[in-house]
Formats: structure tokens, C-alpha cells, sequence
């Protein structure tokens, strides 16, 4: 029995009798006092009465509509968390319950495992540190865990700075670059030692933002557990790290919306949630010494120790595209908003045939991919002269944040693409003892 939640109140709203009589049977064997009812009609009232510390509503109820009912409760007892429950959901349905004020959605059947982590965070009992049940690297340095190689990460102030989650839940709505599928996103706030979780709808299965989840590379970054994948994650972990996010779960439907092809739509979801700093503190993985993969005068990439952050890329393809080159600086999220987040994906109209054939760019677009042909880029203007060198930097900057903290080092990648950047990161782990 869960102590904390012994005084807590419950409401279950669902006209079906066994799922109402099961979610009451479970949540009141942990400890909690649950009070339900089938007639949607009752629950205004049972609210004023009972005063639940959450409610627990069908979206889909006779005689009343689920999200018209949220909208009711939202407006006169804004303090009270609704949880949306549905057997006929998806992830827009989730994105509509989100932005009217559901504190989150989950799907039937429900989830033993997924209702209780999501009633958990809702009454706000998530314990502070949770484990990512990781997977065994076999880097024969467990006991230290990397502890020598980390450094409290301190602000311009002279002040350490905090691990950081948003302010507020946040929702945004796309269609996947390789899947085609419509998907979107809704990112919760969660508590220090969280990390960064990837989750389906109902939350019950859920993967980390971690290397050793990395299930493919093959034109962007997925990430896999227990038959649950999550694809094209790079330009969102980009966001991430360069806004300093730590703890955060992040529901989706198959793969990241890929938006414009840039990272700038991600920012401003970012920014409209808002950052909020924790009590605990952050660190980083400052780099002893020079690491590489690669083929000398091919491609390659490699990391060396340096003050700051930093990248610098060179790209060189056939003509129209030719040589591009950058060097990108971290000083802070505006500095990676303005110079790396807006530069876009890019394609050759001669490798998406191949593509297509492997099931990959079903959601390419005009809008969000730059496309070139043997003789020009055929579909818009370059944001930058260099902007296909920025994306690349882009890319980096995510896949790099699979170690789970910010690096300390300067990075230089010459023609690489994401099986460079995780080679690189697995030398790195295994030689710091991470």
C-alpha cells in the first residue's frame, strides 16, 4: 500500500461495469479511496462533493461528449487532473484531450503497470529517481560508473546548474518523415532522475533517450524496448539538449512528427511550455582525450577535449551541392535556435526511389525536405548557403545526447551520418567507463 495516497480521492467515470469495477479494485489495493459512476451527467456534482484529488473519464459516454465534459471541469475546477481514458484513441485524440486541459490519456485495455505510473504522476507521487532498467553495455567499468569522467555543470554565474523539465504538459500534432503516419507529440513534465523516456499513448511500455536502446540508423536515429519503437528522434533530442531538458516523458505514435525538416517548431513548443529548473544538479561528461571512427580521407568523426561544446562538419557531395562547412559554438539555446535548429533535412531526388522501396520517406513533402536533383535544389531557397552542413550539425547534437548528459569536447565530422555519431559514442562510453 502506497502511505502517501491513503487520504486521496479517486473518481472513476466509465459506463462500462467491468472496467469501472477493475480500475476501482486495483487503485483501491493501493491505498487510495475511489468513488465511480456510469451517468457522466453526475460528475459536476460528484466533484463538488467528493472533491477527488483526480478523475479518471471515458472520452466516449452516452449521452454526453468526454471532451466537452473535460472542457466543463477544466473551467470550474481548474486544479482538479483529469485523466482521459479511451478504447477507441489515438494519438490525435490524445493531442485534443491534452490541449484542453487532460493531464493525460491512456487506452483501453488499460494498463496495470501504465494507470499506476500515470495516477502517480498525476497526485503527484512519482518518486524522484526512477530506473531505466538499462541494458548491460559490458564495459567492465560498472562499479565507478563513469563518476571520475562527470563534472557538476556550472552556469556563467558561477552557480551549478539544475536538471530542468518544462513547466507545463505541451502538445504538437505532424506526420512521420519515413512512416507517413499522422503522429504527434505530447511532453509531460517529470521529477530529478527522471531522463528522458519515450512512451506509446498509454505510457505502459516506454524506451530512454539511451544508447543502449538505439534499434537503427539507416537515414535517422530509432530507438527500441520490449517491441516498442520510436523513430526519427534526433531533431527533437537536439532541442533537448541544447535547452538543457533533462527529465521528460515524451508520448508518441510511431515516429516524431517531422514538421518543416528543422528543429525551429520544436523550440518554440519548448519555449511555449516554459523551463523549469530543479532542485537537483546537472552534470556532464567532460572528454579526457582524443576519440575517432572512421577511414582516414573518407569518412570520419571525432571528439578531443576542449572548453566548450562544439562542432564543426564537413560536407561534400556531387555538384549543385559541392563543398559546405560549419563550425557551430554552444552558447546557450539561442545560439543553437538561431544558427543550427532552422537548417532543414535534405534528400536527392535519385536515392528516394531506393528509399521508397525500403518503406522510408512515405511522409517526404515538398514543404519539409529540401530536394535536389543533378543540377539544382528543386523545391525552395537555402535558409543558409551552408544548410545542409548545419543539419548534419543538427543531427550530431541529438544522437550525441543518447549519452544522457551534455558533452564537454570539440567535435569534427568529415561526410558522416548517424552510424558515425552512435560508433563515436559507443568509443567514447567504453572509454571513459561510462
Amino acid at each position: 500500500m502506497n502511505e502517501a495516497s491513503v487520504q486521496k480521492t479517486i473518481l472513476v467515470v466509465d459506463d462500462e461495469d467491468k472496467v469501472r469495477e477493475s480500475v476501482k479494485e486495483v487503485l483501491t489495493d493501493e491505498g487510495y479511496r475511489v468513488v465511480d459512476t456510469a451517468d457522466g451527467t453526475r460528475v459536476l456534482d460528484m466533484i463538488e462533493a467528493e472533491q477527488p484529488g483526480l478523475v479518471l473519464l471515458d472520452i466516449w459516454m452516452p449521452k454526453i461528449d468526454g471532451i466537452g465534459l473535460l472542457k466543463e471541469i477544466k473551467s470550474k475546477k481548474p486544479a482538479t487532473n483529469v485523466v482521459m481514458i479511451s478504447g477507441h484513441g489515438n494519438i490525435h485524440t490524445a493531442v485534443t484531450a491534452t490541449k484542453f486541459g487532460a493531464f493525460d490519456f491512456i487506452e483501453k485495455p488499460v494498463s496495470l503497470d501504465g494507470l499506476l505510473h500515470t495516477v502517480q504522476r498525476a497526485l503527484g507521487e512519482l518518486p524522484a529517481a526512477r530506473s531505466n532498467d538499462k541494458k548491460d553495455h559490458g564495459s567492465g567499468n560498472e562499479k565507478n560508473g563513469g563518476a571520475a569522467s562527470l563534472a557538476v555543470r556550472i552556469s556563467r554565474s558561477g552557480e551549478p546548474i539544475r536538471q530542468r523539465t518544462l513547466k507545463k504538459s505541451v502538445v504538437s500534432s505532424g506526420q512521420g518523415l519515413h512512416s507517413g503516419i499522422k503522429t504527434g507529440l505530447i511532453l509531460h513534465p517529470l521529477p530529478p532522475n527522471s531522463g528522458i523516456s519515450f512512451a506509446g499513448i498509454s505510457g505502459d511500455v516506454s524506451v530512454p533517450a539511451d544508447l543502449d536502446y538505439v534499434g537503427s540508423t539507416g537515414f535517422a536515429t530509432s530507438l527500441s524496448s520490449r517491441g516498442f519503437t520510436v523513430a526519427t528522434v534526433e531533431h527533437f533530442l537536439a532541442v533537448l539538449h541544447s535547452y538543457g531538458i533533462t527529465n521528460l516523458l515524451v508520448k508518441v505514435q510511431g515516429e516524431v512528427p517531422i514538421l518543416d525538416g528543422s528543429a525551429l517548431e520544436f523550440c518554440a513548443l519548448i519555449e511555449e511550455a516554459g523551463l523549469q529548473d530543479e532542485d537537483d544538479e546537472w552534470s556532464e561528461i567532460v572528454i579526457d582525450r582524443s576519440y575517432r571512427v572512421g577511414d582516414e580521407g573518407g569518412e570520419w568523426i571525432g571528439i578531443e577535449p576542449a572548453e566548450t561544446f562544439s562542432v564543426h562538419y564537413v560536407l561534400k557531395y556531387p555538384k549543385p551541392v559541392g563543398l559546405q562547412e560549419y563550425t557551430f559554438t554552444y552558447r546557450g539555446p539561442n545560439s543553437f535556435k538561431e544558427e543550427i535548429a532552422p537548417a532543414r533535412t535534405f534528400g536527392f531526388l535519385r536515392d528516394m526511389e531506393k528509399m521508397q522501396k525500403l518503406g522510408l520517406v512515405n511522409g517526404g513533402k515538398l514543404s519539409n525536405c529540401i530536394l535536389i536533383d543533378d543540377e539544382r535544389i528543386v523545391n525552395t531557397d537555402l535558409r543558409f548557403p551552408d544548410e545542409l552542413a548545419r543539419h548534419k550539425i543538427l543531427d550530431i547534437i541529438g544522437d550525441f545526447y543518447l549519452l544522457g548528459k551534455p558533452l564537454r569536447g570539440k567535435i569534427t565530422a568529415h561526410r558522416t551520418g548517424h552510424s558515425d555519431n552512435i560508433a563515436l559514442l559507443r568509443a567514447i562510453r567504453v572509454g571513459m567507463g561510462l
